[in-house]
């Protein structure tokens, strides 16, 4: 074991920003994975090439169920415990039934299907943004309405609940309660849910909860448990890094007036350059749970021993110049993007055609309408929230 001298606290550098620090470049050079201090459980390895974060996220030696049954021993970035149960932390078998349900529902056609509904909400927020008038603050007007109103669309909430439906969400998303509010909100937010998992069982409809609800494998279904959490993952995950995304690609692009103006020269970009934003803009400060090894397995001259915890960074290893060549430059013409930002192997993010499908129509509609769009303010003078796990501006500004 290191040293708290020579070990560093993780996250390393300023995460508030976009940026990401030397150390993450000297330590790919040096090895596949480096020794870091958590800010909660004590030391782990970090995955820091491309490599392994792969193996990290999809090597069978390798349990995230493990790391959850560790509780508050388990080396991580926030608080609160690995989450016990939950499909981001099943292993094996348990996780294996519960994704092939989830795929049934978040086919590649089924997301695309979305695409108008998609394209309509877009268009009616930034109408609204229009009457405000320029300048006019992008996170209030559009990143903020826009996650939910998708996830109405695919949990399918009745239009006449969804003005409730957005208020309960962005109270639980809003992290301004005390605990016992919150867990209040919660309680609610679920008994919301078990109502309309019940009154899509009596009449399932189009949307994906519909195709969840009524999904049967043989004589198995999903429980009322795993759907809530299921859909709790929808919110809780969809929302927070959706708002954020659409502001720090916006922020970027507003920032690097050549690529800007490629895409806007170029629209038919737009997908590539999502894939391109999606590689070199870090989403994440760090990760925030690891998953622990059940043998020791070597990384080149290091040895990560049985019982010893690794965590993936990916924003590292969207970096690796192994991988991707000027890999510190955003280049909106890179072909053959393979970046991990969406995970690897079984726990692959579900929801990432969603995610695509949302920043696609999104960047490529604001740039469409408002080709003058700039930053109201200088960069140096956009606010960055600190000390939270996604990284994201207090506001940002536009005019046009």
């Amino acid at each position: 074991m290191s040293t708290q001298e020579t070990t560093p606290q993780y996250p390393v550098g300023d995460t508030s920003r976009l940026s990401a620090d030397p150390w993450y470049r000297e330590a790919r050079d040096e090895a596949p994975v480096a020794k870091v201090r958590m800010p909660y459980g004590g030391e782990a390895w970090l995955a820091v090439r491309h490599s392994s974060v792969r193996t990290a996220q999809s090597d069978p030696r390798f349990s995230r169920a493990a790391s959850a049954e560790l509780g508050e021993e388990a080396p991580r970035m926030v608080p609160g415990t690995p989450p016990v149960g939950s499909v981001l932390t099943m292993d094996g078998p348990d996780h294996t039934r519960v994704r092939r349900f989830m795929a049934k529902a978040f086919t590649v056609r089924r997301i695309e299907k979305l695409r108008p509904r998609v394209q309509e909400i877009v268009d009616g927020l930034l109408d609204e943004m229009v009457a405000h008038g320029s300048p006019a603050d992008l996170k209030k007007f559009v990143a903020e309405p826009l996650p939910v109103m998708v996830i109405c669309e695919v949990l399918g909430v009745p239009v006449a609940e969804r003005a409730d439906f957005r208020v309960l969400t962005e109270t639980i998303m809003s992290g301004v309660f005390t605990s016992d509010e919150a867990q209040a909100s919660i309680a609610q937010f679920l008994g919301y849910l078990n109502g309309l998992v019940a009154a899509k069982r009596a009449e399932p409809g189009e949307d994906v909860l519909s195709t969840l609800v009524t999904a049967v494998d043989g004589e198995d279904r999903l429980s009322e448990i795993e759907l809530a959490s299921l859909a709790v993952a929808l919110l809780v995950g969809g929302h927070e890094t959706i708002l954020n995304t659409v502001l720090n690609f916006t922020y970027t692009l507003l920032t690097t007036p050549d690529e800007l103006a490629k895409l806007r020269d170029r629209p038919e970009l737009i997908n590539q350059a999502v894939e391109e934003l999606l590689r070199h803009v870090p989403i994440n400060s760090g990760g925030a749970f690891g998953t622990v090894a059940r043998e020791d397995v070597e990384f080149g001259d290091v040895t990560v021993r049985a019982g010893e915890t690794l965590v993936a960074d990916i924003a590292s290893a969207n970096r690796d110049a192994d991988v991707f060549p000027d890999a510190d430059v955003l280049d909106l013409d890179r072909k053959n993007i393979q970046h991990l930002t969406f995970g690897f192997g079984p726990h692959h993010c579900i929801g990432a055609q969603l995610a695509r499908l949302d920043l696609q129509v999104t960047l490529g509609t604001l740039l469409r309408r408002f080709p003058e769009l700039r930053l109201a303010v200088e960069p140096e003078d956009v606010k960055w929230r600190e000390g939270v796990l996604i990284r994201g501006v207090e506001a940002l500004p536009v005019a046009w």
